[in-house]
């Protein structure tokens, strides 16, 4: 009899073929799991695979008397309380670095968008305003990649891949992150020196409770006003109300976003600016990184029911 595991977050069935085929998935379709499945059904589930971001604190853990192995899909586990896991003994798992090249690639793609403005170029030859020669203030020349200096803030698998692109730009790169690397690139001791140096922040931290909105008013302000902020991280890590006021005042030129405080994120005040270019959460969305992640999820799970350790642990839980 196959094993079973619980599917706790929402995903397309598409993604979880591969694992249809290892194990007895029992998919709540992001419903609550006790309005899907009984109490018995419930009680002998010693697995599960979830969203990083999906909330999964102490009370959700304990409907599942037997469960030991918590397996998030991708290299996030922010929704996960990893305290209270241990408290289990609950071993939390992840897909560490394997969609890494895929979002640096959208963080290089939002920054070029949206500090080459390419939405208001795009729409100045859709609406045939170029065709008529009609002048904009928004096509002006905008300083170019040779010479920029790109600060990232998270030094992680992402981060790295981030300032290698960067660099291949010939732009200047900075970073800070909670230690310092034997890396080619300045590094700053503080988020607010980054800031003060940089003119397009890039973020790449890992999300959590203490980057929770760290990048605020004050942080924004010190980026200037010929300077944009790149989201691939959490939405979590921007205060989204100082986010939209420094973008509506110019205390900032402009943003690209693959990441919101809530998510899916209906059109509001963020949205309707002209100087942010948005993505719906897609920076891992590739074949290729689904791929790796789903193979670091099968890993994990044939481990946790061989009584093996999970060989992409997280390694804090």
């Amino acid at each position: 009899m196959a094993d079973k595991v619980l599917i706790y977050s929402r995903f397309p069935k598409t993604m979880m073929a591969r694992f249809a085929e290892r194990f007895e998935l029992l998919d709540t379709g992001g419903k609550p799991a006790r309005e899907v499945f009984s109490a018995d059904e419930l009680g002998g589930i010693r697995a599960m695979l979830t969203a990083g971001g999906s909330p999964l604190g102490a009370e959700a853990m304990d409907l599942f008397p037997k469960l030991g192995a918590i397996v998030c899909y991708g290299t996030g586990y922010d929704g996960v309380d990893l305290k209270a896991a241990a408290a289990r003994k609950i071993a939390v798992g992840h897909s560490p670095g394997a969609n890494a090249a895929s979002v640096a690639d959208i963080a290089m793609t939002l920054m070029l968008a949206t500090t080459r403005r390419i939405l208001v170029a795009d729409q100045y030859v859709r609406s045939g305003d170029w065709a008529a020669s009609k002048q904009s203030p928004m096509m002006r020349p905008q300083a170019g990649m040779p010479g920029r200096r790109i600060g990232v803030y998270g030094m992680g698998e992402i981060g790295r891949k981030i300032a290698a692109r960067c660099a291949a730009f010939e732009s200047e790169v900075g970073y800070f992150s909670r230690s310092k690397y034997e890396l080619p690139y300045q590094y700053f001791s503080s988020l607010e020196a980054l800031a003060d140096w940089c003119s397009v922040l890039m973020i790449a931290v890992r999300a959590g409770a203490e980057t929770q909105g760290v990048v605020n008013a004050d942080i924004l302000k010190r980026l200037g006003a010929d300077g944009y902020v790149v989201n691939i991280s959490r939405g979590s890590v921007i205060d989204e109300k100082a986010l939209v006021a420094a973008l509506s005042d110019k205390t900032i030129a402009g943003a690209g976003l693959d990441v919101f405080e809530k998510e899916p994120h209906a059109p509001d005040a963020l949205t309707a600016l002209p100087n942010v270019v948005f993505a719906p959460h897609i920076g891992g969305h590739t074949l290729e990184s689904h791929v790796a992640m789903q193979t670091c999820v099968l890993a994990n799970l044939t481990a946790f029911f061989e009584g093996k350790a999970l060989p992409h642990a997280v390694k804090s839980a």
